[in-house]
């Protein structure tokens, strides 16, 4: 494990190990705990490390399907629903139609419900040509720094080394040196809500947590404490790895700045002005409400991200009550060796045994900290999937505002002709103001009304280009999101099978320890 550099050196995490206990007898040499190969857990490279390989260019295998994300019926941003003859009969490339709002001219304006097809040959041929097939990178380490910050006060930050390497040197037996630089977390939080805002129709990957949440009584919530800066670490070098790996966020400019320039970044960010772009909080929110014919698909997709983050908070929860009854099963253990070894020293025949004995349980006990480590380097794994349900939040959030916005400019439009025709019919369909102060004031003359009716017109036109750019934005922000939702999918059970599998493997090689434990110490007694 990478250390964290800092004031106290070079930490490790080993800071929760028991405290061993000074044996009564000092004659016997316990023997040394040897396991057998059926029963050592399998060497495995860092979750990270596979993740890159695999994202690199290893082989997806086949996700299991996500049945409330499917959608063979769904209802159209304009309120309709497309029947099981009419799906089966799209030709293969099509984009399926639904019922949109009115458009101009009396005819029936269009919005194209998104694709769910995979990503055609350009997608492809984009994923292949990704940033991670072209550099490496890692956040190397972190250093613990004191510094000033914008209101000149003193304060305790935590920078961390970002290195990027050819992968052609590599490939080419060259070992040039990598190309480094320090960023802060808040510079990682400025990157991602710039994609955030430029990409909306993307599921931008998440940070790690910048406090620790779901954490057992025994570990440290301190946001420097060595272990958590360590973890996070980690979790940046998976966030860099994603964007990489991601075939459009790779092509990004300011990302690959990001890697590159240390100097002057933040002020690139700046005058690209994204956070004039950014959608308020009370905006979407209104839209959320307001918004008449959501379209089904983003509907079941935010329910499903809620309860993707409640099942995940549950499981994080469980996890962690559980760490603290494994943690007090193994001190136990180290209770038993203390004994073992007490009542060794009081005992001539059987002293041997009853020391080796204790010795077996001392180290089962003072194995504690390492699997506490990898288990939490899962939950770590778990948590990234709880902070995507935000993520993907955001993209239904972002659908419902351009479905708003799109409703409020069609009827705009159609409120509009309505009162062009009422000026030129000379009647007044509903009851209004205007109709009011004709009644009292009288009708108005017929230049007065060629006046209005001109400029009625005219704002009819724009409505209409407005209405056929509001209908455009909305059907490419959900073919592009949809295809985008489509990859999140994959990757999403891929992951989650892998970190399963291989925490169900942890917990197994756990069992066949305590196991081992036993019948050693069965033997020891056996030889008494």
């Amino acid at each position: 494990m990478k250390g964290v550099r800092g004031e106290r050196g070079i930490v490790t995490g080993k800071g929760r190990s028991l405290p061993p206990h000074t044996p009564f007898s000092l004659s016997r040499t316990p023997p040394a705990l040897t396991l057998p190969p059926w029963l050592r857990p399998p060497s495995r490279p860092p979750a990270s490390k596979r993740r890159v390989a695999r994202l690199r260019g290893g082989k997806i295998p086949t996700p299991f399907p996500l049945p409330s994300m499917e959608h063979p019926g769904a209802e159209s941003p304009g309120g309709g629903s497309s029947s099981g003859d009419s799906s089966s009969s799209t030709q293969e490339g099509d984009e399926p139609e639904s019922p949109g709002v009115p458009g101009p001219e009396g005819e029936e304006e269009t919005v194209a419900t998104a694709t769910t097809a995979v990503a055609g040959p350009a997608t492809c041929a984009m994923i292949e040509d990704c940033l991670l097939k072209k550099i490496e990178i890692s956040v190397a380490e972190a250093e613990k720094r004191t510094g000033r910050n914008a209101m000149n006060m003193q304060e305790t930050y935590t920078a961390y080394l970002v290195e990027t390497r050819a992968v052609e040197s590599q490939a080419e037996g060259q070992c040039s040196p990598p190309d480094s630089l320090w960023r802060r977390y808040s510079e990682f939080e400025l990157l991602r809500n710039y994609l955030l805002v430029n990409y909306p129709h993307i599921i931008v990957p998440p940070l790690p947590e910048k406090r620790a949440e779901f954490v057992w009584h025994k570990l440290s919530a301190d946001n420097m404490d060595p272990d958590f800066v360590e973890r996070r670490r980690i979790g940046l070098e998976n966030f860099l790895v994603r964007v990489a790996s991601h075939p459009i966020l790779c092509q990004e400019n300011i990302f690959n700045a990001f890697l590159t320039q240390e100097g002057g970044w933040k002020e690139m960010v700046s005058e690209t002005g994204f956070q004039l772009k950014a959608d308020s909080r009370l905006k979407a929110l209104n839209a959320t409400f307001r918004v008449k014919n959501p379209d089904r698909r983003f509907t079941e997709l935010k329910h499903y991200s809620d309860e993707l983050q409640s099942v995940i908070s549950h499981l994080l929860r469980v996890r962690a009550r559980v760490a603290d009854r494994l943690y007090g099963v193994y001190k136990v253990h180290g209770n038993y060796g203390r004994v073992f070894s007490e009542w060794s020293a009081i005992e001539k025949e059987m002293g041997d045994g009853l020391q080796s004995a204790g010795h077996h349980m001392d180290v089962y006990a003072a194995s504690i900290d390492d699997i506490l480590e990898e288990e939490e380097h899962y939950a770590d794994q778990l948590k990234e999937y709880l902070f995507y349900a935000e993520a993907l939040r955001a993209v239904c959030r972002k659908h419902e505002l351009l479905q708003y916005e799109l409703e409020m400019a069609a009827q705009d439009l159609t409120s509009k002709k309505q009162q062009c025709e009422e000026l030129a019919t000379g009647t007044v369909r509903t009851f209004s103001l205007k109709g009011m102060t004709s009644k009292l004031f009288g009708q108005e003359t017929p230049e007065q009304r060629e006046a209005k009716i001109k400029v009625l017109e005219e704002q009819i036109h724009d409505g209409e280009e407005q209405l056929k750019a509001k209908n455009l934005e909305s059907r490419d922000f959900m073919k592009s999101a949809w295809v985008d939702i489509e990859r999140f999918k994959e990757q999403k059970n891929h992951d989650l099978k892998e970190a399963l599998i291989s925490y169900a493997v942890m917990q197994i090689s756990m069992c066949k320890k305590g196991i081992q434990v036993w019948t050693n110490a069965k033997e020891c007694f056996s030889k008494m």
